[in-house]
């Protein structure tokens, strides 16, 4: 059973930089495609970033493109997300998740299979 914990959530203002992480355990972390998605209150959880097992490839969505940064160490088994520029409207539940796929890296919340409980992200203007 694999599990993810995500850890680095916080209260920020407008302009700072978060690290978010995400640990793995009960599989082995190079076989799995991993995200980052977010639900503000209200609104549908949305894709921010995937990246391949290979960490190789990565996509971002358009909002984040040039401010968010993914990575992985597989030697920690630990996904992270670099935030930096934060907005107000970066404000949500930030999620990992999880699904054992080469080399298509899904970019839709349904198509992962393991999630993380969620990290609050509030970005203060």
């Amino acid at each position: 059973q694999v599990q993810l914990v995500e850890s680095g959530g916080g209260l920020v203002q407008a302009g700072a930089s978060l690290r978010l992480s995400c640990a793995v355990s009960g599989s082995s972390f190079s076989s799995y495609a991993m995200a980052w998605f977010r639900q503000a209150p209200g609104k549908e959880r949305e894709f921010v970033t995937t990246i391949s097992w290979s960490g190789g490839r990565t996509r971002y969505a358009d909002s984040v493109k040039g401010r968010f940064i993914i990575s992985r160490d597989t030697a920690k088994d630990t996904m992270y997300l670099q935030m930096n520029s934060l907005k107000p409207e970066d404000t949500a539940v930030y999620y990992c998740a999880a699904v054992r796929s080469w080399p298509y890296v899904p970019a839709t919340a349904d198509e992962y299979a393991y999630w993380g409980q969620g990290t609050q992200v509030t970005v203060s203007s």
